[in-house]
């Protein structure tokens, strides 16, 4: 499956490189191809524009930063704000990307880094973040889906033994109750379940 590169435009950057010559140029360069960019120095400035609410669509990390290094802040990226991120580094050594890849790196770019070469490189982790998105939504998706499945289906065994019915009689008790309330079915059996739960305390 290959991934098609997605649109720049209005597509909101967070570059976190502590050299200022070297975040210069990735500035002018990634703003002139149409990229809404963001600037930190350092860990503490990214996390402190990311307490402030702020939300990229991409975060580009150099890996070594003074003070916490961009692995750290990767590793928070993901566990704590699901951002997706790719790293930006001097230093290509195996066990730097193994590092790299093993947070949820969506690409790793040496420096010093050709903006022709590194925007691609930015359209594609953008466009493997929207697939990993998609596929995030549509495992929830699934899982209520699966959660509602269950509740029906614990509901209806209560509505059995507590009215002596059997499954199918006790599954259209429930989903006429649905229809008269104007509710969902998943909705109606988790308040019987719950209920049930309250009398048996």
């Amino acid at each position: 499956m290959t991934t098609e590169p997605v649109s720049v435009a209005g597509k909101q950057l967070l570059v976190v490189e502590d050299d200022r010559l070297v975040l210069a140029m990735l500035v002018e360069g990634l703003t002139d191809a149409g990229f809404v960019v963001v600037t930190a120095e350092s860990v503490e400035d990214a996390e402190a524009w990311l307490s402030g609410g702020g939300r990229p669509d991409l975060a580009v990390l150099d890996v070594r930063l003074s003070g916490q290094d961009g692995l750290y802040l990767a590793q928070r990226l993901r566990d704590l704000d699901h951002i997706p991120f790719m790293m930006l580094s001097a230093y290509s050594d195996p066990q730097t990307v193994a590092r790299a890849t093993a947070a949820g790196a969506l690409g790793y770019a040496v420096k010093p880094q050709d903006l022709a070469q590194l925007v691609p490189a930015i359209q594609a982790a953008l466009a493997r973040a929207d697939e990993l998105q998609d596929l995030r939504t549509k495992r929830l998706q699934l899982q209520a889906a699966l959660n509602g499945e269950r509740d029906i289906n614990i509901a209806v065994g209560i509505t059995m033994m507590q009215n002596h019915l059997k499954r199918s009689e006790a599954f259209e008790l429930i989903r006429m109750a649905a229809r008269k309330q104007r509710r969902k079915l998943a909705d109606l059996a988790a308040q019987i379940i719950q209920a049930g739960e309250t009398l048996s305390l």
